[in-house]
């Protein structure tokens, strides 16, 4: 049994995936299973893969779903992952040449039952890292407290304890295509801290159809999915009042896109969400007004 999965949620992109199995057949250890989630593509991917599979070059298991977004996809994923460790590769990324190498090498050497997982760096195309290196200071952390104390900034890859990532399974709304990925994350922080890992373990593209730069859109086509995203982060512990407020004020807005008029009764933190209440609704005109919504 391999000690990793990468796993591979995609949506209509035969287009790009290719670029992510080159890099698979490139890595210097063979020692993964390659997962892909097709979350009900309409475009030749299953075709597409099932010629990759007939060639054999790496281990590689097909799951098709109907379409339930990105965290649909995520949810079924962790339910079949058996490996030790698993790492999410989006469909329009793919790895450095030693990247499986690196994380097992660097897993075998440090890791345990004590800590989550390993978090590591993301690059750029042409080699740069997107937003900042981890703090060398550190050997674990949150991955909370990372961006919310240490300043990191920037996207990174993280590599999980599959029995963990099994937990905090992301909700299912009609409809809606989107539950914030970091929300297990930081429901994840409160149990272990993740190893730090100052290495590249992802080449990362924002593609124009991409969830990154479609991100305001967003909170209007799956308002449900941000509304819980924001009241679970309200319950974080060991947050300031400042983080709490700002969760307060997208709860307000994203309770206004779900046509929710019962705001405060489902809040865990009632005041603080009164005194949010004219701050969300000023934000949800705005975003109303960027993507020229009535």
């Amino acid at each position: 049994m391999p000690q990793l999965t990468v796993f591979t949620p995609t949506y209509n992109r035969a287009y790009i995936l290719h670029k992510c199995y080159e890099s698979l057949k490139r890595q210097s250890s063979q020692d993964f299973i390659w997962l892909i989630i097709d979350d009900g593509s309409t475009d030749n991917t299953e075709d597409l893969v099932r010629n990759w599979i007939a060639e054999g070059a790496i281990s590689i298991r097909y799951i098709r779903q109907e379409n339930q977004g990105m965290h649909g996809a995520h949810n079924t994923a962790y339910n079949l992952i058996d490996t030790e460790l698993n790492v999410c590769i989006d469909s329009d990324d793919y790895l450095p040449d030693d990247a499986v190498e690196k994380i097992n090498t660097f897993w075998t050497e440090n890791g345990s039952k004590n800590v989550g997982g390993i978090v590591g760096l993301d690059i750029d195309n042409r080699g740069e890292i997107i937003g900042t290196e981890l703090p060398s200071y550190l050997k674990t952390s949150t991955l909370f407290n990372l961006y919310h104390k240490h300043g990191v900034k920037g996207d990174k890859k993280l590599v999980y304890r599959s029995e963990l990532t099994k937990k905090y399974p992301y909700p299912i709304y009609h409809n809606e295509k989107l539950v914030p990925l970091s929300y297990k994350y930081f429901m994840l922080d409160q149990e272990y801290s993740i190893l730090l890992m100052n290495e590249a373990l992802c080449c990362v593209e924002y593609l124009p159809d991409g969830s990154s730069r479609n991100i305001l859109p967003q909170y209007i086509n799956s308002p449900n999915g941000f509304r819980f995203y924001r009241m679970e982060m309200m319950k974080l512990s060991n947050t300031s009042l400042l983080f709490k407020f700002k969760q307060a004020v997208h709860y307000v807005s994203s309770s206004i896109f779900a046509e929710r008029k019962v705001v405060l009764k489902h809040s865990p933190l009632k005041l603080l969400t009164f005194l949010a209440v004219p701050f969300g609704i000023a934000l949800n005109k705005y975003i109303r007004m960027k993507l020229a919504v009535k």
